[in-house]
């Protein structure tokens, strides 16, 4: 009988370390979007050539006497994205031991001890062996928590298989030079941080009050408008991703018109006129006409996700009451993607400067995040008990000790 209220409980708790390890590996890797933002905003992304050493070095052991220019930048974000990693690797293996039991449980920590053991290998061939079998263990996971319990576990497991691939792309884009590895690299270190705090959610106190909350079919209702709205902030930053990694970021430099114009030219004289004007010398790749429409796609993605944020804000009290937690919740996102919006402004006002546009970007991580985790809240608060015990494949009644409410 315990077993089975450890398997069901929604008011299972977890050590209240675990949960500050989930906070500290989140700040620090919101800390690591900041700098790959601003690695990408001072072109310093070629400034260590090779990977995954420094200049034919151990990166571990790169003398701090020539980090300088953007050395220092590439650098500080290769060490500061092994910290994250040694976090994670800490946080995936805590959670792992303590949700599985069986030869599952020394499985899973035999395969996060070897990628541990590969650190300070010097052939990119074993990473990209390694993040191969990550990408296939991380599939693995998604379809084990279908219908399973304790999905912290595999969500920790995915945690972990994410690092080993995102690492492993970070130096692929280093070493193929491939604009398309790093958006990709981009948006998945959004994602990653998502991961990361939702674990840190529902390892935390407050999780056990959300899951208190009596349910509201109002708030049941908001499940879809939030999950649009998260996912266009996703999309939003894939676009984004895009600018920065193709050198589109200027490639309209005036707001809120465009050359001067609600929609600009794009035809070839056009394009080659823009050209001739840049005032920005680190684009030093010419702009096309697919940059400017990814940069106004951008934009005008922007304005769908203000407006759709202020219907979610009406819906919100329309649904679940003035007064309620998901309206406040609500407003202080539509908080925040005001702030991003005008951030975005402030990119093109400054000819983006280093400082503004790696603030955008992290405010952008911020407002996905938030996002995410409304979602997932709301999900989880108009789940029943009974829908839980269903998914753990046990007899729908309720055990001793844990209220059927």
């Amino acid at each position: 009988m315990a077993e089975l209220n450890k398997a069901v409980s929604p008011t299972d708790s977890y050590p209240r370390w675990l949960h500050r390890l989930a906070v500290a590996t989140a700040l620090v890797t919101l800390a690591l979007i900041g700098l790959g933002g601003m690695v990408t905003s001072k072109e310093a992304g070629m400034a260590v050539p090779d990977w995954p050493t420094t200049f034919g070095e151990n990166m571990f052991l790169f003398p701090f006497s020539q980090w300088v220019g953007g050395v220092f930048f590439e650098h500080s974000h290769r060490l500061l994205a092994s910290a994250v990693g040694m976090l994670t690797v800490a946080l995936s293996s805590w959670i792992w031991v303590r949700e599985m039991g069986g030869a599952g449980r020394w499985f899973g920590l035999a395969w996060i001890v070897a990628g541990m053991g590969l650190i300070g290998v010097r052939h990119q061939v074993v990473f990209i062996i390694l993040a191969s079998v990550s990408a296939l263990v991380l599939v693995f996971c998604f379809f084990r928590m279908v219908g399973t319990g304790r999905k912290i576990a595999w969500w920790a497991m995915i945690a972990y298989c994410l690092v080993l691939v995102q690492g492993t792309l970070g130096g692929l884009r280093v070493t193929l030079y491939r604009d398309e590895i790093g958006i990709v690299h981009g948006t998945i270190a959004q994602l990653f941080f998502l991961l990361i705090c939702s674990i840190a959610l529902v390892t935390g106190r407050g999780w056990r009050r959300i899951l208190a909350i009596p349910e509201n079919p109002g708030i049941a209702e908001m499940r879809p408008i939030l999950a649009l709205m998260t996912g266009l902030i996703l999309c939003q930053l894939v676009l984004g991703a895009s600018m920065r990694h193709q050198h589109a970021g200027l490639a309209v430099p005036d707001f809120p018109l465009a050359y001067g114009r609600v929609w600009p030219a794009t035809d070839g004289e056009s394009i080659r006129e823009a050209n001739r004007k840049r005032l920005d010398p680190r684009e030093f790749k010419p702009i096309t006409a697919n940059h400017v429409r990814l940069h106004m796609a951008h934009r005008l993605l922007a304005v769908g996700i203000l407006g759709g944020l202020a219907w979610c804000c009406l819906v919100a009290r329309r649904r679940t009451g003035s007064g309620s937690a998901v309206v406040r919740a609500t407003d202080f996102w539509m908080g925040l993607i005001s702030v991003q919006a005008i951030l975005g402004a402030a990119t093109i006002w400054s000819q983006k400067s280093a400082e503004v546009a790696t603030l955008h970007v992290m405010t952008g991580a911020v407002c996905l995040t938030f996002g995410g985790l409304l979602t997932i809240s709301v999900f989880r608060v108009s789940k029943p008990l009974h829908a839980a015990i269903r998914a753990a494949h046990v007899p729908d009644r309720s055990p001793v000790g844990v209220s059927s409410q």
